[in-house]
């Protein structure tokens, strides 16, 4: 192992154990930070009441923010995983499903009319862009998730966002849900795309997802949980251009109820 991948993977435990201690904070939020990049992602979900057996209905939303202490240019995250507690559940039987191809080119208004069946959470993501010889630009675009075609028996997200710097460019990404065994039961992996070409850096994202929807006859929610040990919990793991791997657990708490 060279001495930058030691270091990267010593950087990595050390992030885990400081989101397990951040996360106990009164912000509930979880900062990491490895050399001059700093990552602070937070999330939640309401009823915080649910269930100790049986599943009910929630909504889910999270953030996070990538910046550097010197204020330089992030490097581009490259992929994301992220590992979902045993205790939520997805339900897409049902449901409608956008395929890709439909929301190609589309701006956000286009997209959630052609698949508006299938919206299954929205927010925002940010991004700054530095081309050759000219300010570093922040920008930031509306995103749309929609529940998509399933592959190999998973259900998948498609997620789709439009930016208008430097040029009008639509991203459509595909997020395959893939069911586990275990203390996660849902890992789902990103892979970000090039942004402006390659000058470009994800420097932020938002989202709340949740759907109620009815289906042969039932009334039905897109994700559900319940509070078996009081906790739910969340895993991440974001590897960034420069080979650069962070690393860590958000742990939210919940109430068992009758």
């Amino acid at each position: 192992m060279g001495r930058r991948r030691l270091q990267v993977a010593l950087a990595a435990l050390a992030a885990g154990a400081a989101t397990v201690a951040l996360v106990a904070g009164p912000a509930g939020a979880a900062e990491v930070r490895v050399d001059s990049l700093v990552l602070r992602a937070d999330g939640g979900f309401t009823p915080r009441a649910l269930p100790k057996r049986s599943y009910a209905p929630i909504e889910f939303e999270g953030h996070g923010d990538i910046k550097t202490t010197d204020g330089s240019m992030p490097p581009a995250l490259r992929q994301a995983k992220l590992e979902f507690d045993r205790d939520g559940k997805l339900t897409t039987a049902g449901l409608a499903t956008c395929p890709p191809g439909r929301i190609e080119g589309a701006t956000p208004k286009q997209a959630r009319q052609r698949c508006r069946g299938a919206i299954v959470g929205s927010g925002h993501v940010g991004a700054a862009i530095a081309l050759p010889g000219r300010s570093r630009v922040d920008i930031r675009a509306p995103l749309t998730l929609f529940n998509g075609p399933p592959r190999g028996g998973n259900p998948t997200v498609v997620a789709h966002t439009r930016s208008t710097y430097p040029t009008v460019e639509t991203y459509v990404v595909v997020v395959p849900i893939e069911k586990r065994r275990g203390l996660y039961g849902y890992r789902a992996s990103v892979t970000v795309p090039q942004i402006a070409g390659g000058y470009g850096a994800l420097t932020h994202i938002d989202m709340k997802v949740g759907r109620h929807f009815r289906s042969q006859g039932s009334r039905r929610s897109y994700v559900s949980a319940r509070c078996s040990d009081y906790i739910l919990q969340t895993q991440g793991r974001f590897s960034f251009a420069d080979g650069t791997v962070i690393s860590g657990v958000v742990y939210k708490g919940c109430r068992p109820r009758s």
